[in-house]
């Protein structure tokens, strides 16, 4: 038996794609996501598109200290949400079909991540942060005034793990779309002439 046929593995037009996964996304103090997924071509594809809306986001950086804003950070992660509503509309039921217990479609996964991560984030953070901004005065840097807020970090240590668990459902959307990785993959660096 070839290689490929005893991992699960089929040849397709996009690479090699796993017939069946074991997927286990943790969401930190709420829930563990686990099971057997077994993507069916439409949950494949819908798996690409939102794998490329978080790969192309901050939602799956990392976001250094002194790197970016919160405000663009959590508008970035509320994007997610009209996204991958979008996604779930265009494909219907066939992405969220019945399954045994122990399964997961794309989207439990996706429904999962927004209610049980995002959300909690955004609907805590987004009225704080909102109302630190507003006692910015005018003579005040934007970026200056939210580094000062005292509630900066733990803001974006909640960013963080929210990052983590997009990341987690990324790789697992890698993994089902059978493509490349687009979020680690670095760029060899050009030499200067």
């Amino acid at each position: 038996m070839a290689l490929r046929q005893r991992l699960g593995l089929r040849r397709e037009r996009v690479g090699f794609r796993a017939q069946e996964i074991s997927v286990k996304l943790s969401i930190p103090f709420v829930a563990e996501i686990n099971g057997v997924w077994v993507p069916a071509e439409p949950e494949r594809e819908a798996s690409w598109e939102l794998y490329v809306e978080l790969a192309t986001r901050i939602s799956v950086v990392e976001l250094g200290e002194d790197e970016g804003l919160l405000r663009e950070a959590l508008s970035s992660l509320y994007t997610v949400f009209g996204t991958t509503r979008e996604i779930l509309r265009r494909y219907g039921p066939a992405v969220a079909p019945r399954v045994a217990p122990g399964n997961v479609t794309f989207g439990v996964l996706a429904v999962n991540v927004l209610n049980l991560s995002i959300r909690p984030l955004l609907s805590r953070w987004h009225p704080l942060l909102t109302a630190h901004e507003a006692t910015r005065s005018p003579q005040v840097d934007p970026v200056a005034h939210e580094r000062q807020w005292a509630r900066a970090a733990e803001l974006r240590a909640e960013i963080e793990s929210v990052r983590k668990v997009l990341l987690a459902l990324a790789q697992t959307l890698n993994e089902v779309a059978g493509v490349g990785d687009l979020i680690t993959v670095q760029m060899p660096r050009q030499q200067q002439v």
